[in-house]
């Protein structure tokens, strides 16, 4: 392999030469990138330029290129820049997953950086005044340019989990239960095991890395890294029970014996209690927040200390004061917890009530307070409470600990191991008044393995339970149904684990002993109704081969067997890598196209075990690897063809196939590669079917063949015959799925195919959509994507270009409908409500009635009608389709505070509408009516430069022509509108500029204009 430090410059040797040594160093920095644990996605980003860079630089090396000195220059920087590559490679191979993780981003930055300057460097090679061909110069520019484009960045995933564990430091949420969850987020999106051993040993791998970032001086990393380890070190795996325990009782020796009082700047000046949530005002003092709100709200200005003017918009967290008051509370608090365990051994029951109630409250505000509860060894106390002969005394026992259980493997563990703990408890079910809290316990315990399996043996636990089923407490049932089950499981498990010998000697008769016995033994393997542990078990045995074996002979029977066995294995998702891996696909598919006509049940089989592989490729990945059931493109067809040349049910079971296969967002390949095939006919032609579940099944196959917005071909199969069709599919089914997938082939359908629209509304189509759109029959799995597809349909019929199809779905009542829908819809429902009510309201102003006012002497009066405040004249929702009228403008500004910015932007675009032209005073007014100018504002800050230029056109308009507005959103506006200057697009920052100076803020003659 070429070393980078073998790279000689070009001015000693010839140049033909030293790119020579280029394209082997790349060569070995393209298999190197296989070897990352991380950014995947990104340096095979990087890989693929590398593979476009060798070849150019191959060809120029073979060329009788002369060493100029541009060209040295050129390869030297490209050697250093490799060399970077290379050693970013090497890092993200051999580092800690866990620090690697944490540095995503920078790493990125890195990748990032390191493609721009490869093609800078790549662009510093004179290939004007190289004789090569124009192809090659070409492609070169190409490359060239795609790596000066290039942007790199986190994987979402990732980016969610950072963001978290940033959002913990800043919050300072230094709790178990958030560094546990934050532990395994990581360990699943690095794909390390999360049991304790494995990520235990991860994590002082990852504190051992603080010393190379302390080392190179990077205080910005090395800060961020002890920020880390602090908080995931608050994790249960991250420390053992031993080392917990003494940290703890070094701390609680420190502490003393007495609780302190709380110091004066504690307390909030207006409540007088030590404060929870300390906020600093604009005056400098500090309140609790919820009192300081309640005084601004009760209209005081004017700081309650300094009385000065208070601005109310300004209420920073103080965070220095309440981690202070944080930590002088949990000291205390510790104090007592280590206090009070003597007093509870009292004989006096009132007194235990009390302290057991303070304990219970202090088990339920913090976790780190449960934490030092049971390592001041409350567990064995309370399990011993659970014998006293008061009632009260036993719940508040039972309460706490089914707190403390909750809290990892390792309670459940120390309440199991005290002596006769599960017994006391499940002797505690017999007693109505406290079987729930029992059982309740009981579940918890029960989700640690070996815990369940004692539970199991104690003596009356299982006649107990099922007497709890009867319970008319529904959660005291269920959770008996529960534990039962729970239970169940684990014994099922150890009997199937006394099977383990019979199933190693069935493997060893499938793969040594006579073929008659092969037969034999197979059969078992299909016929056994094995657990899905015992069909992982035998597939990681190796059934898979002797299996494949069998399946290879003439031997009709061999065959039967061999697939049924398969089609038995195959219903785990787990197992389908392994049978796709060793080939179980191809056997299959040749028995299923060509086998003889004589045997469809064997047909049926291979079809349902392709079928069972396909679906499990659609929630199966072993690590980074992608399954793929259909090699190639002739499989494909091989596959689909059969639709047309067999049953019922061979036809149904392989529509299910390519249903699962053409799911996955990823799949777009798989489906043009249908739609090129004319599969678009074979479906329309099986939507016409009797047989409803294969029709069903072609319905769901169409609909995810048109997602992909291909309009050339969805034009080119859709007729007049096929709309008819899919109406009467849609007014024949029971099927909710089918009837919300054939909506969503209509929804699909291209919007600017007029002749559709028409064969549609011909077809009686728009009452029918709008039937499912208001039928509140359907309330099934499928009833919002129902509603999202009916509404995506109607859309075609609203477009303001054509008024007279917009008339026909007024009268019908939709418009009031689609409002309605802005309340409770999906994000997609809302966005597509937002878009149909937009094109309404286009069309509004040409349709509102002028007021006709009286004639003679009253002609001065007012009139005898009162207009619409926004097109002044006489407006309905039937005839002028206006939005005021119908109800629109607060749902619509309530979506502009949603988090789907598609949504956002539809309905902001409908909200628009109202002061486009010379509707802008008029319609300013109604929206602030409407509470829609704040959310406007807002969105000047949204992640959307889409939407910020909306909003930032929209205020623009307002604050420049309408009265009065600046007063009262001038302040809230300010803000994001000077951000914009500074972080905006050029246009944008005029705009923002122009809108300041409406405001007041900056003057005409500023540098932003």
């Amino acid at each position: 392999m070429m070393n980078s430090n073998t790279i000689v410059s070009a001015s000693f040797v010839p140049a033909s030469e030293v790119l020579s040594q280029l394209v082997d160093f790349i060569l070995s920095i393209v298999n190197s990138a296989n070897d990352v644990l991380i950014e995947k996605k990104s340096f095979s980003e990087l890989k693929s330029y590398l593979e476009r860079i060798a070849p150019i630089l191959r060809e120029l090396s073979e060329k009788n290129i002369h060493n100029s000195q541009s060209l040295i220059n050129a390869t030297e920087i490209l050697a250093h820049q490799l060399k970077v590559a290379k050693q970013l490679i090497e890092e993200c191979s051999t580092r800690n997953r866990v620090y690697l993780f944490v540095n995503c981003r920078r790493i990125v930055k890195r990748l990032e950086d390191t493609t721009r300057e490869i093609s800078r460097a790549l662009g510093l090679i004179p290939m004007a005044s190289l004789d090569i061909s124009s192809g090659i110069k070409e492609e070169m520019n190409n490359v060239c340019e795609d790596m000066r484009r290039a942007e790199f960045c986190a994987a979402i995933a990732e980016e969610e989990i950072m963001e978290k564990i940033e959002s913990g430091i800043q919050e300072r949420t230094f709790n178990r239960s958030y560094a546990n969850k934050m532990l395994i987020l990581i360990a699943d999106a690095i794909g390390i095991p999360t049991d304790r051993t494995a990520l235990k040993k991860e994590f002082e791998e990852f504190k051992n890395e603080i010393n190379d970032v302390q080392s190179r001086k990077d205080k910005a990393e090395a800060i961020q890294m002890e920020q880390i380890i602090a908080l995931l070190g608050r994790a249960d795996a991250t420390s053992s029970p031993e080392e917990k325990e003494r940290k703890y009782l070094d701390r609680r020796n420190s502490l003393g014996s007495q609780p302190l009082e709380p110091l004066q700047p504690f307390y909030c000046p207006i409540t007088k209690d030590v404060m929870v949530d300390p906020v600093e005002t604009s005056s400098g003092q500090t309140f609790e927040r919820s009192a300081i709100v309640k005084w601004l709200a009760e209209g005081n200005r004017l700081c309650p200390l300094t009385m000065t003017p208070l601005n109310p918009e300004i209420l920073r967290p103080n965070r220095t004061l309440r981690q202070s008051i944080e930590e002088w509370k949990d000291r205390n608090n510790n104090i007592i917890i280590a206090s009070m365990k003597l007093s509870l051994l009292s004989h006096d029951e009132q007194e235990v009530l009390h302290l057991l109630g303070q304990l219970q409250d202090l088990c339920e505000e913090k976790d780190s307070y449960r934490e030092w509860v049971v390592l001041e060894s409350y567990i064995p106390l309370l399990i011993g409470l659970l014998k006293s002969k008061y009632h009260e005394i036993r719940k508040k026992a039972l309460l706490i600990l089914c707190l403390l259980a909750k809290d990892g493997d390792d309670i459940k563990e120390k309440i199991a191991d005290v002596e006769n703990a599960i017994g006391s408890v499940v002797n505690s079910i017999g007693r109505r008044s406290l079987s729930k809290l029992a059982v309740a316990l009981l579940l918890e315990l029960s989700k640690n393995g070996a815990v369940c399996e004692r539970i199991g043996k104690v003596q009356g636990c299982i006649l107990y339970l099922v007497n709890n089923l009867s319970s008319d407490d529904l959660q005291a049932a269920g959770d008996a149904k529960e534990l039962l089950q729970n239970l169940a499981c684990r014994d099922e498990n150890i009997i199937e684990m006394a099977k383990a010998n019979y199933f190693k000697h069935l493997l060893e008769r499938l793969s040594s002993g006579p073929e008659d016995v092969k037969l034999i033994m197979a059969a078992t393997v299909a016929e056994l109704e094995l657990t899905d542990h015992n069909k992982t078990a035998l597939v990681e045995e190796g059934v898979l081969e002797p299996l494949l074996y069998l399946l290879s002979q003439s031997n009709a029977c061999m065959k039967k067997v061999a697939v049924k066995a398969l089609q038995n294995l195959s219903s785990v998702p787990q197992n389908a890598f392994q049978m796709i891996r060793k080939g179980v696909v191809v056997p299959l598919l040749d028995l299923l196209c060509r086998h003889s006509l004589t045997a469809p049940s064997l047909k049926e089989e291979a079809a349902a075990t392709i079928m069972n592989l396909s679906l499990s490729t659609t929630v199966h990945e072993v690590g980074q690897v992608q399954l793929s059931l259909l090699e190639n493109d002739d499989d494909i067809f091989r596959l689909f063809s059969l639709i047309n040349m067999t049953g019922p049910h061979v036809q149904q079971t392989i529509l299910r196939t390519f249903n699962a296969l053409c799911q996955p967002p990823s799949a777009t390949d798989m489906r043009s590669k249908l739609r090129q095939h004319s599969a678009l006919q074979v479906l329309i032609q099986l939507c016409e079917m009797d047989d409803f579940i294969v029709r069903a099944n072609a319905v769901k196959l169409f609909y995810c063949l048109t997602q992909d917005g291909d309009g050339g071909t969805l034009s080119e199969n859709i007729s007049q015959k096929c709309i008819t069709t899919l109406l009467k599919v849609m007014n024949s089914s029971n099927d909710e799925e089918e009837i919300a997938s054939t909506m969503g082939i209509i929804s699909n359908l291209p919007m600017d195919h007029v002749q559709i629209t028409e064969w549609l509304l011909e077809a009686g189509a728009l009452p029918v959509i709008f039937k499912f759109l208001t039928d509140g029959n359907y309330n099934g799995l499928h009833k919002n994507q129902l509603i999202e597809n009916a509404v995506g349909s109607i859309c075609r019929f609203t477009v303001s270009t054509h008024q007279e199809w917009q008339k026909q779905a007024a009268h019908l009542g939709i418009i009031s409908s689609l409002v309605q829908l802005l309340g409770f819809g999906t994000p997609l429902t809302k966005k597509r409500v937002a878009i149909s009510l937009a094109e309404f309201s286009t069309s509004s102003t040409g349709l509102s009635r002028p007021i006709e006012r009286r004639g003679g002497f009253w002609c001065c009066s007012a009139p005898s009608e009162i207009g619409c405040p926004v097109h002044m004249g006489i407006c309905t929702v039937e005839s002028s389709f206006c939005l005021v009228e119908a109800g629109a403008i607060n749902p619509l500004a309530r979506v502009l505070g949603e988090s789907d910015l598609g949504a956002c932007e539809a309905s902001l675009k409908a909200l628009l509408t109202l002061i486009d032209g010379e509707k802008l005073q008029n319609g300013s007014k109604v929206l602030d009516e409407a509470n829609a100018i704040a959310p406007v504002i807002r969105l000047l800050s949204s992640p959307s430069v889409h939407l910020q230029e909306m909003a930032l056109n929209a205020l623009e308009r307002i604050f420049g022509r309408v009265v009065g507005f600046k007063q009262k959103y001038g302040a809230s506006a300010q803000m994001p509108l000077i951000d914009i200057t500074q972080r905006g697009t050029n246009a944008m920052k005029s705009l923002a500029a122009c809108t300041l100076s409406h405001l007041d803020v900056l003057h005409q003659q500023s540098s932003y204009f």
